[in-house]
């Protein structure tokens, strides 16, 4: 498949496998050499020659001496994803493939796929921010969209599992460098846009555009259907344009799929999803108000596979809480600590909200303590945006460290506090999470709900180039062990 992305005459080679990272390589397979996040494969090609590969394949020109052994191409992760469709034969159209784009809720609404397609008696496999799975197999998760190469390899060994369905979250980044181009996708499904990746992506504009190229085919065939939704304006904008079978989703009656009844409790969600089926009842443990449209998003999939509402209802029952969404940490302590993995100002404010709705549903006059941080070496323009949420929704802000990674965490922290100070909550300021957890904890009246924002299910902090244990989970049951709960 080099054909279509080659830059000239494309030599011949014969090469019995395919392979990106050059500590992999074999002898006899094709390397492809591109700029990755942080180092450059073009670094490695002499290492990869004498290792014995069979050709390179680089979006460069041959360097002299090795015009024979190389392959000119215009865009080395798209020549890297078409050329393994081709070498393992088309795992793709053996699968039906479901792919979760939008900026938030992504992860929540994998996990739900996946799960109503298990408890369908389905052998699946699911790929996200947090883990990829294959049947019964764990992997652990580097990027949220896998490289080309290494997702078909998941599909090729869920093929010969007997599986049938993959699920993945599918990135911004993944889409816009080519990591799930030429693949067929069953069912596309968008959640929703907001400011965030403008680091890379550089306007609102380009994201979009970004996400806009899953349900236009990214290389592959349009997708089959695709679940939209109808509550968000670019959501719109996909249902006018969409060249696929149309499910639209969200809160409001106009919906294909739309939630009536809404109940929420610390005991989680219940509602009545009104579907071109039939009424499905809702009874999720999710708790969060804002896994409404995530259970909407995944009912909608499930019904592009015809699975039947009894089965959806079953295996939205079943389906266990996501790590770092919503998740709480419960020693005794009598009020509510909660470590999510919002990182934006909508994700940030939906979550703020949704612990309003808590409150509001047990009658309590507790308060919203909020901690949060930004990330470093990404999205600045959100920081003072976070900040402006949490001091608008909250009673009271913590505002520390997330991922510094080689920014300065003070700098950091004074772009939040720009918009921190436009609210009116009261707010403190400490750097080290660990001891900003400690003074939020201690904050805590009963009946309050801590949240504790932006790192999830992440068990480390980066600082610099280095990733140091750190589990905001851990930390919080830490230090209310110490203040005498102890479950």
């Amino acid at each position: 498949m080099l054909e279509s992305v080659s830059v000239g005459a494309v030599p011949p080679i014969v090469a019995n496998g395919l392979q990106y990272d050059s500590r992999k390589l074999q002898q006899g397979e094709a390397f492809f050499a591109f700029p990755g996040e942080r180092v450059d494969g073009h670094r490695f090609v002499r290492k990869a020659m004498d290792a014995g590969a069979a050709a390179i394949v680089s979006e460069r020109a041959a360097p002299e001496g090795l015009e024979g052994q190389w392959a000119r191409v215009s865009h080395g992760h798209r020549a890297l994803a078409l050329s393994a469709l081709r070498f393992y034969a088309r795992p793709d159209r053996h699968l039906k493939l479901t792919g979760v784009t939008g900026t938030n809720g992504k992860t929540t609404t994998v996990y739900l796929i996946d799960s109503l397609l298990r408890s369908a008696g389905k052998v699946t496999a699911r790929f996200g921010t947090i883990e990829h799975r294959v049947a019964d197999r764990a992997v652990p998760a580097i990027n949220t969209t896998p490289e080309s190469l290494d997702v078909i390899r998941y599909l090729v060994e869920l093929r010969d599992l007997g599986g049938t369905h993959a699920t993945m979250e599918v990135s911004s980044h993944g889409l816009e460098i080519g990591r799930v181009y030429g693949m067929d996708f069953h069912t596309a499904v968008f959640t929703n846009l907001s400011q965030d990746h403008l680091d890379f992506h550089g306007d609102m504009q380009s994201y979009a555009a970004a996400k806009r190229r899953l349900f236009e085919g990214a290389g592959g065939a349009v997708p089959r259907f695709a679940v939209i939704n109808l509550d968000d304006e670019i959501g719109l904008d996909l249902l006018m344009h969409s060249k696929s079978e149309k499910l639209s989703y969200g809160r409001t009656p106009r919906a294909d799929v739309a939630a009536a009844a809404i109940e929420t409790s610390f005991d989680g969600v219940k509602f009545t999803a009104e579907t071109p089926v039939g009424a499905i009842d809702v009874m999720s443990p999710m708790n969060g108000d804002f896994n409404v449209e995530n259970i909407l998003a995944a009912i909608a999939t499930a019904l592009t596979f015809e699975i039947p509402a009894e089965q959806i209802e079953r295996g939205l029952r079943e389906t266990p809480a996501v790590p770092g969404r919503f998740e709480t940490v419960n020693e005794g302590q009598p009020f509510l600590v909660v470590v999510d993995y919002a990182h934006t100002d909508d994700a940030l404010k939906r979550l703020i909200e949704s612990a309003r709705v808590l409150l509001s549903s047990r009658g309590e006059s507790g308060r919203v303590l909020t901690l949060f941080g930004c990330g470093g070496d990404r999205d600045r323009g959100k920081r003072p945006a976070m900040g402006r949420v949490a001091g608008q929704l909250s009673d009271w802000v913590i505002l520390t460290s997330d991922n510094p990674r080689n920014e300065d965490p003070a700098a950091i922290i004074r772009d939040a506090e720009a918009g921190l100070g436009e609210g009116s909550a009261p707010y403190g300021i400490e750097p080290d999470r660990a001891a900003a957890i400690e003074i939020a904890l201690n904050q805590a009246r009963s009946g309050d709900i801590v949240l504790i924002a932006g790192k999830g299910h992440e068990p480390y902090q980066i600082v610099g180039e280095v990733k140091l244990p750190f589990d905001d989970r851990q930390t919080a049951r830490k230090v209310l062990n110490e203040l005498g709960y102890h479950g």
